[in-house]
């Protein structure tokens, strides 16, 4: 005697709870059986009869958001049961605050950066550095008399093993 009807698996509420899943389940919309772990959070925390009891109080537009809030809480208070989902928010809410600071910083800085005049273009005639063309490495200075006095400096005989100036003077 085969039976006409489809088989219905039972839904993740009734199979955890191991009693038979009738045609007006309540849970039955809202805990499907591929999804046993939600159910099993939200009976942990709030209890099978008092879910049941807030859906039958509940418009049915509205079952659907409250089962996924519950399971939301029922989640974040299986990971962390001192804070729930609150240590979840001030988490974020707290990277919201660092990241917001980095954005004015950065902002702060593309300010600056727009409304400081560029350098001037640096002059072809002008040496760099004080480097005329001749002894640069001999590290000399020059004072009111007419001779320029020498004076050793430790690199000299790194870069020039004949002494005094680049160009070989002393």
């Amino acid at each position: 005697m085969a039976s006409s009807s489809s088989y219905n698996p039972p839904c993740a509420a009734c199979k955890f709870l191991r009693r038979k899943c009738m045609p007006g389940c309540i849970f039955s919309a809202y805990f499907p059986p591929e999804e046993p772990q939600k159910f099993a959070n939200v009976h942990k925390i709030f209890g099978a009869s008092n879910v049941a009891k807030l859906l039958n109080e509940l418009l049915p537009h509205q079952r659907d958001d409250a089962v996924n809030s519950l399971a939301y809480e029922a989640e974040a208070r299986v990971r962390d049961p001192v804070y729930g989902c609150i240590g979840a928010i001030s988490f974020l809410q707290r990277q919201v605050d660092r990241l917001q600071k980095e954005l004015d910083a950065a902002n702060a800085d593309l300010i600056r950066f727009a409304c400081t005049p560029p350098p001037p273009p640096p002059d072809p005639n002008r040496r760099i550095g004080g480097y005329n063309g001749g002894g640069g490495g001999g590290a000399r200075f020059y004072q009111t008399g007419s001779l320029p006095i020498s004076y050793a400096v430790p690199w000299n005989d790194i870069y020039n093993s004949h002494g005094g100036g680049m160009d070989g003077n002393n």
